[in-house]
């Protein structure tokens, strides 16, 4: 039986791709900062991933053939408040992990998640591997130092791979993503617990796409004979009102008639739509998304308005 360690393993990635994993039949040991649900037969190890000594701990005890680091604050407009420590804290935690898998588990073959953020200046479209870094965000200027020390890890020969992952949702994003956030409101509007929904610009459009089908990308990068960059996205942009459209008509609602455009939520336009061009992970890793916006989109409603007849919402 292989073992795979999965750091984040209570994130919304970390959770398809454990289960994606139990199912394969490995021993799945995940690492969280804190106590939460996990995945059914996953091994739950309390450990900060930026703690080199308690992931050299882990590593040494389990020996992962596999392991995939997930763990970091996913958040762009979180990542604003305190532009350097969030930089840092992306780089810390790779750095940490790809030393603490080359001291303890040498042979692991790694993939770590990246982001469409390292492309975030980019004035091409759609995008692919080999272009030039130009990320915007701290959180994206992380990602893109993390994209390097990976890239330099691999020509010293390890086996580690960068997922660049484009914007992926779920019924299990939490509720200050966009997506949850459109979704959740939706729900509480159809319940008649809110009336309006006030978002940033109806007109950004972003390449969305279903977790689940990401983290199958992901563990089809660790069966490479080798580490390598993968675009990993749907390759077609959706705009936020189509998003909205879809969302309020899976309750019956007319958006129009409930969500407003309110400035102080605006972010800074992209230079060009952030797009994945997913031609590669097609030709080498054999992947193609299989869940549509529209079905995602309503399946996330339809566990919001169930999440509120529970009095979870």
């Amino acid at each position: 039986m292989p073992t795979a360690l999965v750091t984040g393993i209570t994130g919304q990635d970390g959770w398809y791709l454990g289960d994606l994993l139990v199912a394969r039949g490995y021993a799945v040991v995940g690492v969280a900062r804190r106590e939460s649900e996990v995945p059914r037969e996953v091994t739950l190890q309390l450990v900060d991933a930026r703690d080199g000594d308690a992931m050299l701990g882990v590593l040494r005890a389990h020996q992962p053939d596999e392991v995939y680091h997930l763990a970091a604050d996913s958040s762009v407009v979180k990542s604003w408040e305190n532009a350097e420590a969030a930089t840092q804290a992306v780089v810390e935690g790779t750095r940490v992990v790809l030393d603490a898998c080359a001291k303890a588990a040498p042979s692991a073959r790694l993939v770590v998640a990246s982001s469409c953020e390292v492309f975030g200046g980019q004035v091409t479209s759609p995008q692919h591997e080999d272009l030039e870094l130009r990320p915007v965000s701290p959180y994206g200027k992380g990602k893109a130092l993390s994209l390097e020390l990976i890239r330099e890890r691999r020509r010293q020969g390890a086996h580690v791979s960068a997922a660049i992952l484009y914007n992926h949702e779920s019924p299990r994003r939490p509720p200050e993503f966009l997506s949850r956030k459109v979704t959740r409101g939706a729900a509480l509007i159809a319940a008649g617990r809110e009336t309006s929904l006030r978002l940033g610009s109806l007109e950004a459009r972003r390449d969305w796409g279903f977790a689940g089908d990401y983290a199958q990308a992901m563990w089809r990068m660790a069966q490479q004979p080798g580490g390598d960059d993968f675009v990993i996205g749907t390759g077609v942009a959706h705009s936020v009102a189509e998003l909205c459209a879809l969302a309020f008509a899976a309750v019956g609602l007319d958006y129009r008639h409930h969500v407003e455009s309110d400035p102080a939520f605006v972010r800074a336009v992209d230079p060009v739509s952030l797009v994945a061009n997913r031609e590669k992970a097609r030709r080498v890793l054999d992947w193609t998304p299989v869940t549509s916006f529209e079905t995602m989109i309503t399946a996330m409603v339809q566990a919001d308005v169930a999440r509120l007849s529970s009095s979870e919402g």
